[in-house]
C-alpha cells in the first residue's frame, strides 16, 4: 500500500498562487510516477500534471489548460511531489488529488492511477 497526504490548498483571488505538496509513504516502489488531478463540482476528475523521474531521465506531463502557469516537481529523497500554481483562474477551482501510478509523467490518466490522496480544496475567486 501507498499512502498519499496532500497539503497546501486554500482560497485565493484570480491571479494568485498556491503550492500543493504531497508526501508519499509505504511501498512507494510499487509505482513509478506521481501526479495531480482535480475535480470540479459536477465534472469528471481530470489529470493536471504528472512526473516520472529517476537518475537518468525525467518525464513531465502538463494539461494544456495549465501549461505556462503550473509546475510539477519532485523531491525523491523526501518522497514528496509539489504542484506550484501561478496565475490561478476561477476555472482552476476544485478538489485537487495527489496520485501515484504508472506512466503519469507521460499522460495523467485516471485509469493509470493506483493510489489516491484524500484531496485538498482549491478555490479561486474572481
Amino acid at each position: 500500500q501507498v499512502q498519499l497526504v496532500e497539503s497546501g490548498g486554500g482560497s485565493v483571488q484570480a491571479g494568485g498562487s498556491l503550492r500543493l505538496s504531497c508526501k508519499a509513504s509505504g511501498n512507494t516502489d510499487r509505482t513509478n510516477s506521481m501526479g495531480w488531478f482535480r475535480q470540479a463540482p459536477g465534472k469528471e476528475r481530470e489529470g493536471v500534471a504528472g512526473i516520472y523521474e529517476d537518475f537518468r531521465t525525467r518525464s513531465i506531463y502538463l494539461a494544456g489548460s495549465v501549461k505556462g502557469r503550473f509546475t510539477i516537481s519532485q523531491d525523491s529523497a523526501r518522497n514528496t511531489v509539489y504542484l506550484q500554481m501561478n496565475g490561478l483562474k476561477p476555472e482552476d477551482t476544485g478538489m485537487y488529488y495527489c496520485a501515484a501510478g504508472s506512466e503519469l509523467g507521460t499522460r495523467a490518466q485516471v485509469s493509470a492511477v493506483s493510489y489516491w490522496g484524500q484531496g485538498t480544496q482549491v478555490t479561486v475567486s474572481s
